[in-house]
């Protein structure tokens, strides 16, 4: 059996969701008996294919195009459907990400590959791959098994461990696919220029701002203490919506999936729909001055209270205890 995983990467860097993939592919392939295959794509991405041979990947295909520099779901799913032809795989992974919930059903479609999307965990059962996703806004969860010949999973990031990585490097080959213009029908044109934080799908802590912050203005109290943290910025829909803060930020069901180490929870009521992209935390803390929250129902920690009063009290302690005043 050849498992392929997608290594998603950004301006030549892995995403930390790339390594989780692939160590996934070699936790299956040790119970499978099969070969882990990695896919890179994009512009100058050569030099960093071999690092995923420290999990475990044994060898990497490349394709590299100065057009590739930005995401393109056409052109990124040719290349893909491509080289499953000629790799012939039976299971191919990819990351849950913004860019593999665009790419995968794309790829899905041209290798008639059934798909399995924001899968939790992965186990094997007589020789079949069942995978497990949340439903009905995180409230609960099925196994899921897919029939078709090609069977495509894609795991929700920070759910699966990427462990530690070794020094070995993979062998590294260049796929020879010939991209035409009219592959690149639909493509990323540029990218929002961030501020030194992690994205939020990326990041081990999040702290995120709801309707309880009163306005755009008031929001650098959630960036203060995200910085502390060195943690990413979300925030509820409303909050979106309302223009106080970029789409690329929003946590819930219509924005990102989030399942960080801790999730700060700040001024959010807890509405289903942001409850369905973060409550795989793994802990959870809720800040609200109303008691009957429903955000309360599922936080591990909650604080009853105001966020202007209790967020520059607990910057000042984290600043204390990291050393950063």
């Amino acid at each position: 059996m050849k498992i392929l995983v997608f290594a998603e990467q950004r301006e030549s860097k892995f995403r930390k969701s790339a390594f989780e993939v692939a160590r996934a592919g070699k936790t299956l392939a040790d119970q499978l008996g099969g070969e882990v295959v990695g896919v890179v794509i994009g512009h100058g991405v050569e030099a960093i294919a071999a690092e995923l041979g420290g999990f475990g990947v044994k060898r990497v295909v490349f394709a590299d195009d100065p057009r590739l520099q930005f995401y393109s779901g056409t052109a990124y799913a040719r290349i893909l459907a491509d080289l499953v032809k000629r790799e012939d795989p039976t299971v191919i992974l990819a990351a849950a990400s913004a860019m593999g919930k665009d790419l995968a059903p794309r790829l899905a479609v041209k290798v008639d590959a059934g798909l399995a999307v924001d899968c939790v965990a992965l186990r094997v059962e007589s020789g079949e791959i069942i995978s497990t996703r949340p439903v009905y806004a995180g409230k609960a969860f099925i196994d899921v098994r897919v029939k078709s010949a090609v069977k495509i999973f894609t795991l929700r990031p920070n759910v699966f461990t990427a462990g530690a990585s070794s020094a070995e490097r993979a062998p590294v080959e260049k796929a020879s696919v010939e991209l035409r213009e009219e592959d690149f029908s639909s493509r990323v044109r540029e990218l929002p220029t961030g501020v030194g934080r992690p994205d939020v799908t990326d990041a081990e802590i999040v702290v995120a701002g709801g309707r309880g912050l009163r306005g755009p203005e008031s929001f650098h109290v959630i960036e203060e203490l995200a910085d502390a943290l060195g943690a990413g910025v979300g925030a509820s829909r409303a909050v979106v919506d309302a223009g106080w803060r970029p789409h690329d930020e929003q946590v819930g069901q219509t924005g990102k999936t989030v399942s960080p180490t801790l999730y700060i929870a700040c001024g959010i009521s807890g509405a289903v729909q942001h409850l369905a992209g973060m409550s795989s935390s793994k802990c959870i803390v809720a800040i609200n001055k109303d008691k009957d929250a429903p955000i309360f129902q599922i936080a591990d920690y909650g604080i009853v209270g105001d966020v202007f009063e209790i967020l520059p009290l607990l910057t000042l302690e984290v600043k204390k205890l990291l050393g950063k005043e």
